[in-house]
């Protein structure tokens, strides 16, 4: 009886680790399928909770850092695919080009991605050339001026909808934004205030307007279609804010005095 009950013991261990290993054969066939995590990130000189920057041994930044992260619990190797923007992201998102990024959402992109918990809340601002007279929204607003932003993103939207006078580009990179408005081609930038702080150390006489006109949040994001994915990468940020793997990702990339997280209702 004993023998018996011991073998049938062993046959429900059997079975548990097979469906274990099954499970995990199918996430990673969903969340790895080219045996790598790739993992989409956005290049720009600042850096920060969204943007990563190129360095001498590779990719520094918050998503750098999570997303090497989340591989090693996988158990597979990282890979990092390079885009200029959000907005390239986003367009390559059913592609099958990244597996997985952490990015601003809105709802234009919850029609092409799925998203797991918000990790960063970031104002969007302008941040006007070196000798500009405007000081404020209501003087930036006027026919004629000419406002930059980096193309196809949420804070490019945002201006759009902001600006009912002044006329909003897009470019591709940050980067070209940056000469553009240190030569005066342009007259105001949008981004994140944190971003635009940055810049403005390098752009001597360069203004940062102290108005928000919009709130952009970041999240984790998979391809639409990829449940299994999905439900992962929303344990995984979770366990990330909650054990300070995040809080780690920020201080190891300047971002110290930054909270980790804020809930937006």
């Amino acid at each position: 009886m004993l023998s018996r009950l011991l073998r049938l013991a062993g046959l429900v261990v059997g079975v548990i680790v097979m469906a274990a290993s099954a499970n995990a054969d199918a996430l990673k066939d969903q969340i790895a399928p080219t045996g790598k995590l790739r993992v989409a990130i956005a290049i720009s000189p600042a850096g920060g909770a969204f943007w990563s920057t190129k360095t001498e041994s590779g990719y520094a930044g918050v998503p750098v850092d999570l997303g090497r992260e989340l591989a090693a619990q996988l158990g597979v190797p990282v890979e990092y695919v390079v885009h200029q923007n959000s907005g390239q992201i986003t367009d390559a998102a059913a592609k099958n080009t990244w597996d997985i990024t952490f990015l601003p959402r809105d709802p234009e992109r919850e029609t092409k991605m799925t998203f797991g918990p918000i990790y960063e809340v970031a104002d969007a601002t302008y941040i006007v050339k070196p000798g500009s007279t405007i000081t404020n929204f209501a003087a930036l607003d006027q026919d004629g001026v000419k406002v930059a932003a980096v193309n196809a993103t949420t804070t490019m939207r945002g201006a759009i909808a902001h600006l009912k006078h002044a006329k909003v580009t897009g470019y591709q990179t940050y980067d070209e934004i940056f000469n553009l408005l240190k030569n005066g081609e342009i007259d105001a930038f949008a981004l994140s205030r944190d971003q635009l702080n940055a810049m403005a150390k390098k752009i001597p006489g360069s203004r940062v307007l102290d108005e928000t006109f919009k709130q952009t949040v970041t999240a984790v994001a998979v391809p639409l279609d990829h449940p299994l994915a999905a439900a992962f990468a929303t344990k995984f940020m979770t366990d990330a804010i909650a054990n300070g793997t995040l809080r780690k990702a920020y201080d190891n990339n300047g971002l110290k005095g930054s909270p980790v997280r804020i809930e937006v209702k």
